[in-house]
């Protein structure tokens, strides 16, 4: 409680914005304080948004537009002033506008899962369409692969243990499906021949084997060592959990050590006659890229690595080509449409491929 000799002196102080301003409470005046009750009852509180700006009491009225004069006589007062709304033209876009800009931002945004969802349109079928005469450029490939003089046709994995029973030859095909990374055709089917003329292609023999002996015999195959050491891997998997068989699921087959998606999906094709999905080795994904047969999701551009090669080529290619593909491409790779220097001269297909005569 202020000494009643001081009330004036303390409103004559009280800078007026502490008690000109909205506030979110009630407040609540003293009693004692009837000048000051007074005078907050005479201001009347705006409802809306405000800017504000400082007049002087004395000559808001006569000199509207000079605020500094007497400024410094009289307390100053906020004064504020409603804002004016400015009206916006929205321009509208014709329907069939936003309807083709909403088609262009589908096709460029990564795949959502309701894309899939049973009976919708995705809006990435223009890439489920099949390429330009791609069934007259497979069948060009099959006559230029009719001699079968590719290494594949006779030393390929498809090829690993034919004479043996059901169950050591599904071994023989995933073994040489390991021992068939990064390294050629006639190499890895000598390291087969020799793990079978010692009798260690089968999961027993590998488990109890040395494995400074099974790195002797499949050398020179590319990373040899490594593959050594996941073949007894392999080998001691299938006895624990599988009795002495293969795993005969793809999700199981890609939890094998060095087994990857390509060998993967060669394994549930040949030892299980079981198509899960396209075989796709270095030689498939070139020549599809070669003959503009796949490109990356939204986009026209080739495919950085032979799994989205595999994904993008079964959007459209019938299902009943998907094993054989595998090794028609192959041998096409290894005879004619080589990694350097591809053979366009003698290719009979090549009218028919954008990148003829173009790579050297």
């Amino acid at each position: 409680m202020l000494p009643k000799k001081n009330k004036k002196y303390f409103l004559d102080t009280l800078p007026t914005h502490l008690y000109t301003r909205k506030m979110s409470f009630p407040l609540r005046i003293p009693s004692s304080l009837p000048l000051f009750s007074a005078r907050i009852n005479k201001i009347k509180m705006p409802q809306t948004s405000f800017s504000s700006k400082t007049q002087n009491p004395t000559t808001r009225n006569k000199n509207p537009g000079n605020e500094n004069v007497n400024a410094g006589s009289k307390t100053e007062l906020q004064v504020f002033v409603r804002k004016k709304k400015v009206e916006k033209n929205v321009e509208v876009t014709a329907k069939e506008d936003i309807t083709e800009e909403h088609v262009q931002q589908k096709l460029c945004r990564p795949l959502d899962i309701e894309d899939f969802a049973y009976g919708k349109s995705c809006g990435y079928s223009w890439s489920t369409l099949p390429p330009d005469n791609w069934e007259r450029v497979l069948e060009g490939i099959r006559k230029m692969r009719s001699s079968e003089d590719a290494p594949v046709d006779s030393m390929g994995c498809e090829k690993a243990g034919t004479s043996l029973p059901p169950k050591e030859r599904r071994f023989a095909v995933l073994a040489s499906s390991l021992l068939s990374s990064q390294t050629k055709d006639h190499v890895t089917h000598g390291a087969i021949q020799r793990l079978l003329q010692q009798d260690l292609l089968t999961p027993d023999a590998v488990d109890k084997a040395e494995e400074a002996t099974i790195k002797s015999l499949i050398y020179p195959v590319g990373f040899y060592t490594r593959k050594a050491g996941n073949l007894k891997k392999i080998a001691k998997i299938c006895l624990l959990k599988y009795g002495g068989d293969i795993p005969s699921t793809l999700e199981e087959l890609l939890l094998l050590p060095g087994i990857g998606p390509k060998m993967a999906h060669l394994v549930m094709n040949v030892a299980w006659d079981n198509v899960q999905g396209i075989c796709v080795d270095t030689h498939v994904h070139r020549i599809c890229n070669r003959l503009g047969w796949v490109s990356r999701p939204g986009t026209k551009q080739k495919t950085s690595s032979p799994e989205e090669t595999r994904e993008s080529l079964q959007l459209w290619l019938p299902k009943e080509e998907w094993v054989p593909i595998n090794p028609l491409l192959v041998g096409f790779g290894q005879t004619v449409c080589s990694p350097l220097r591809p053979r366009c001269g003698i290719c009979i297909i090549s009218e028919f491929c954008p990148s003829a005569f173009k790579e050297g």
